[in-house]
């Protein structure tokens, strides 16, 4: 992964939509918002996106098929206790990706599915601990 893309990732906000409206921005090696607190409480959780895998820009139609089936295995998921709408918003607004904040599944479970969705990492934390940027191999790359 080269330097520019990781720096996007790094200075994404992870955002997630609030029940009462709204959103709360969760950003890498940042403490998680306070209105996400009573929500996460001491789970792990992790924000998880489908679109655009390798991170190259892939057609509306088949981001949205990959983020219904990424929806569907995180349902099936018996350790997942939640799940709420997202999107990582770039630092200069220039994309925008839908995403999921989910509660309850272990960072080796993400890391199957962000594979299988052929992501290069997602965010995770425990409870209200920091945000970390977990960086995965994608199958194919060297």
């Amino acid at each position: 992964m080269d330097e520019a893309l990781l720096a996007a990732y790094r200075a994404t906000a992870y955002r997630v939509r609030l029940a009462r409206g709204g959103h709360a921005a969760i950003r890498i090696d940042q403490p998680l918002p306070l209105e996400l607190h009573a929500l996460a409480q001491a789970c792990p959780w992790g924000f998880v996106t489908a679109w655009n895998p390798r991170s190259e820009s892939t057609s509306r139609a088949n981001n949205r098929l990959a983020q219904r089936a990424l929806l569907a295995q995180l349902r099936a998921l018996p350790e997942t206790v939640a799940i709420r709408p997202g999107v990582g918003v770039a630092a200069d607004g220039r994309w925008r990706e839908p995403s999921l904040w989910v509660i309850g599944p272990t960072p080796a479970t993400l890391d199957a599915l962000a594979q299988r969705f052929d992501q290069f990492g997602y965010v995770h934390g425990d409870g209200a601990s920091p945000a970390q940027l977990r960086l995965l191999p994608v199958a194919g790359q060297a």
